[in-house]
């Protein structure tokens, strides 16, 4: 059981990186430091969108809009972080 927790743990650690690193490609392109003209940014910036859209979409349906600051991606953080705890005390709880 707890090797299984170890494993999703991992899991939600790498889903929070790609997380980060969406965001800041993001900051990167809205204020033209790179350029989606340039083909390797616009291949990893699009898959990673074309990995995180199922997550955040639903987030985003629930969310209020705030303009151009996208919250769900600090949202599912969160998330991730509160479930990580609960599976920590479940964990520790049945041991």
């Amino acid at each position: 059981m707890l090797l299984l927790i170890e494993i999703v743990q991992i899991l939600m650690n790498v889903l929070v990186m790609i997380i980060i690193v969406q965001f800041i490609i993001g900051l990167l392109i809205m204020f033209n430091v790179v350029s989606m003209s340039n083909q390797a940014v616009s291949t990893i910036y699009s898959s990673l969108n074309m990995l995180l859209d199922p997550i955040l979409n639903p987030i985003r349906k629930i969310m209020p809009d705030t303009g151009a600051i996208d919250f769900s991606p600090l949202v599912l953080i969160i998330g991730l972080n509160i479930l990580q705890r609960v599976l920590i005390s479940v964990a520790t709880q049945t041991m």
